[in-house]
């Protein structure tokens, strides 16, 4: 898809990428504005007053192109923000989303509410925003573990970004962990059911990495292998934390109850249930 056309000012060129999202049937026409900011290097309030060289154009068709063809901005840009910091992010790894922030603030706060640092281990870390964040804001060691070797290549790039104190290791779930216990288990595991999957947007089913998001027939595949291992690997007063979706507060809750208690849950921006976390029962 290409487009040829003479630009002139910001409303001009935002009014003629509108129609082409609308043609593509892409709603999120914000994503032009945020391809601006990109290449102009100005605030979004500032873009109605900026100037747009030629070069400048060329470069904001460029991107737009590539958005039109539904590739998530996210991925143009190689980054995505979170928690106020920006993480490189492509295409091997799950973008992050703004509700994963619920369960980060869960983690901290518990973590806060002990006045010490905590061992943390984050299973299925993708591109490592939970652990570097959790790390960052509270001092505590963290371990993340994936099975995507190619997304631990993106996790390293953010660590050393970041200077954090996050360990990556390549393990399926706790194969590789020897035993070690920690303090806090956090995971955002692939919950979408696997029937869902080809129902979704073509930005997350077409681009995003279907290792990160497919969680078997009824989506709890990985909260159950989580689940089953965990207290092997908690310490005493141990603490599990999980992002799900919506609908699975209920399942997640009864698959918790053997082995942990005080289960409580968090809802995300939308009102929806997404976190649900819960304390290790003393033997």
């Amino acid at each position: 898809m290409h487009i040829f056309f003479e630009v002139m000012d910001y409303k001009s060129l935002r009014k003629i990428l509108e129609n082409k999202f609308e043609e593509a049937k892409i709603t999120e026409t914000a994503d032009i504005d945020w391809i601006m900011v990109e290449i102009l290097g100005v605030s979004r309030s500032m873009l109605p007053f900026s100037k747009i060289s030629k070069e400048q154009e060329k470069q904001i068709l460029s991107l737009a192109e590539m958005r039109l063809s539904h590739i998530p901005l996210a991925y143009i840009f190689g980054k995505a923000s979170f928690y106020g910091r920006d993480f490189k992010v492509n295409k091997n790894v799950l973008i992050p989303r703004m509700d994963t922030e619920i369960l980060v603030e869960a983690v901290i706060n518990e973590i806060k509410k002990r006045k010490m640092e905590q061992s943390v281990l984050d299973i299925g870390t993708g591109s490592a925003i939970i652990p570097i964040t959790i790390s960052l804001e509270t001092g505590s060691r963290c371990t993340a573990v994936d099975v995507s070797e190619a997304a631990l290549r993106v996790a390293l790039v953010n660590v050393h970004d970041y200077a954090a104190n996050v360990e990556l290791l390549h393990s399926n779930l706790f194969e590789n962990l020897n035993g070690r216990r920690f303090d806090f288990i956090v995971s955002n595991p692939p919950y979408i059911e696997s029937d869902i999957i080809e129902s979704l947007e073509s930005e997350v089913k077409d681009y995003e990495p279907i290792l990160a998001l497919d969680g078997g027939s009824d989506g709890l595949d990985f909260y159950r292998k989580i689940i089953a291992d965990a207290k092997s690997h908690l310490n005493e007063n141990g603490m599990i934390f999980f992002e799900i979706g919506y609908n699975q507060k209920n399942s997640v809750s009864k698959l918790l109850e053997d082995d942990f208690c005080e289960i409580k849950c968090l809802k995300d921006y939308g009102g929806n249930d997404r976190v649900v976390f819960a304390k290790l029962r003393k033997l």
